[in-house]
Protein backbone atom coordinates (compact mmCIF):
# COMPACT_ATOMS: atom_id res chain seq x y z
CA UNK A 1 0.00 0.00 0.00
CA UNK A 2 1.68 3.43 -0.78
CA UNK A 3 0.60 6.41 1.40
CA UNK A 4 0.69 9.99 0.75
CA UNK A 5 -0.01 12.34 3.68
CA UNK A 6 -0.58 15.65 2.80
CA UNK A 7 -2.59 19.35 4.64
CA UNK A 8 0.47 20.31 6.99
CA UNK A 9 1.31 23.91 7.05
CA UNK A 10 1.77 26.30 9.32
CA UNK A 11 -0.95 27.73 11.89
CA UNK A 12 -1.33 30.10 15.33
CA UNK A 13 -2.02 28.64 18.14
CA UNK A 14 -5.94 27.68 18.41
CA UNK A 15 -6.36 27.69 14.95
CA UNK A 16 -7.17 24.19 12.74
CA UNK A 17 -5.45 22.07 10.07
CA UNK A 18 -6.76 19.09 8.16
CA UNK A 19 -4.64 16.38 6.88
CA UNK A 20 -5.28 13.79 4.47
CA UNK A 21 -3.89 10.33 3.78
CA UNK A 22 -4.18 9.07 -0.20
CA UNK A 23 -3.63 5.49 -1.36
CA UNK A 24 -4.03 4.48 -4.99
CA UNK A 25 -4.74 0.31 -3.74
CA UNK A 26 -8.13 -0.86 -3.60
CA UNK A 27 -7.15 -2.98 -0.50
CA UNK A 28 -6.71 0.23 1.57
CA UNK A 29 -10.12 -0.34 2.78
CA UNK A 30 -9.27 -3.52 4.74
CA UNK A 31 -6.76 -1.42 6.01
CA UNK A 32 -6.54 -0.22 10.00
CA UNK A 33 -4.82 3.49 9.48
CA UNK A 34 -3.27 5.70 11.92
CA UNK A 35 -1.61 9.07 12.36
CA UNK A 36 1.73 9.10 14.10
CA UNK A 37 3.83 12.33 14.84
CA UNK A 38 7.50 13.08 15.55
CA UNK A 39 8.83 16.33 16.92
CA UNK A 40 12.00 17.55 17.11
CA UNK A 41 14.24 15.33 19.57
CA UNK A 42 11.30 12.96 20.71
CA UNK A 43 9.63 9.83 19.40
CA UNK A 44 7.50 8.87 17.36
CA UNK A 45 3.97 8.68 19.50
CA UNK A 46 0.89 7.73 18.35
CA UNK A 47 -1.68 10.51 17.72
CA UNK A 48 -5.29 8.53 16.25
CA UNK A 49 -5.86 5.34 14.62
CA UNK A 50 -9.22 3.98 12.59
CA UNK A 51 -9.64 0.57 11.93
CA UNK A 52 -10.75 -0.58 8.40
CA UNK A 53 -14.53 0.38 8.87
CA UNK A 54 -14.50 3.34 10.53
CA UNK A 55 -16.43 2.04 13.31
CA UNK A 56 -13.61 2.11 15.48
CA UNK A 57 -11.05 4.59 16.71
CA UNK A 58 -8.23 5.48 19.12
CA UNK A 59 -6.89 8.70 20.24
CA UNK A 60 -3.91 9.68 22.53
CA UNK A 61 -4.85 11.29 25.64
CA UNK A 62 -3.18 14.38 24.23
CA UNK A 63 -5.56 15.24 21.38
CA UNK A 64 -8.68 13.70 22.94
CA UNK A 65 -11.48 16.11 22.14
CA UNK A 66 -9.15 18.25 19.39
CA UNK A 67 -8.49 16.18 16.84
CA UNK A 68 -10.73 13.23 14.79
CA UNK A 69 -10.09 10.95 12.58
CA UNK A 70 -12.23 9.58 9.94
CA UNK A 71 -12.03 7.53 6.47
CA UNK A 72 -13.78 7.49 3.56
CA UNK A 73 -13.03 4.09 1.81
CA UNK A 74 -14.96 4.62 -1.43
CA UNK A 75 -12.03 7.70 -2.37
CA UNK A 76 -9.07 5.69 -0.28
CA UNK A 77 -8.40 8.52 2.27
CA UNK A 78 -8.30 8.68 5.84
CA UNK A 79 -8.44 12.68 7.39
CA UNK A 80 -7.11 13.99 10.70
CA UNK A 81 -9.10 17.40 11.62
CA UNK A 82 -7.17 18.99 14.02
CA UNK A 83 -8.80 22.09 15.96
CA UNK A 84 -7.65 24.07 19.29
CA UNK A 85 -4.08 23.36 17.48
CA UNK A 86 -1.08 24.03 20.48
CA UNK A 87 2.41 24.97 19.63
CA UNK A 88 2.76 21.34 21.79
CA UNK A 89 1.21 19.43 18.20
CA UNK A 90 4.59 20.81 16.43
CA UNK A 91 5.72 17.63 14.65
CA UNK A 92 6.35 15.61 11.34
CA UNK A 93 2.95 13.95 10.76
CA UNK A 94 2.58 10.31 9.15
CA UNK A 95 0.06 7.89 8.34
CA UNK A 96 0.14 4.50 8.25
CA UNK A 97 -1.32 1.04 7.38
CA UNK A 98 -1.99 -1.98 9.42
CA UNK A 99 -3.95 -4.96 8.04
CA UNK A 100 -4.57 -5.59 12.18
CA UNK A 101 -6.23 -3.19 15.03
CA UNK A 102 -3.58 -1.62 16.86
CA UNK A 103 -2.05 1.59 17.96
CA UNK A 104 2.02 0.06 18.23
CA UNK A 105 4.22 1.59 15.63
CA UNK A 106 5.74 -1.88 15.41
CA UNK A 107 2.39 -3.29 13.30
CA UNK A 108 2.44 -0.62 11.26
CA UNK A 109 3.95 -2.10 7.65
CA UNK A 110 3.68 1.13 5.11
CA UNK A 111 4.27 4.42 5.72
CA UNK A 112 3.86 7.66 4.49
CA UNK A 113 5.99 10.41 3.80
CA UNK A 114 5.49 12.68 6.43
CA UNK A 115 4.00 16.23 6.54
CA UNK A 116 5.20 19.18 8.82
CA UNK A 117 2.59 20.96 10.91
CA UNK A 118 3.84 23.94 13.00
CA UNK A 119 2.17 25.91 15.37
CA UNK A 120 3.03 29.20 16.44
CA UNK A 121 2.48 30.56 19.89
Amino acid sequence: VQLQASGGGLVQAGGSLRLSCAASQRTFSTYAISWFRQAPGKERESVAAINWSGVRTSYADSVKGRFTISRDNAKNTVSLQMNSLKPEDTAVYYCAASSMWTIREANYDYWGQGTLVTVSS
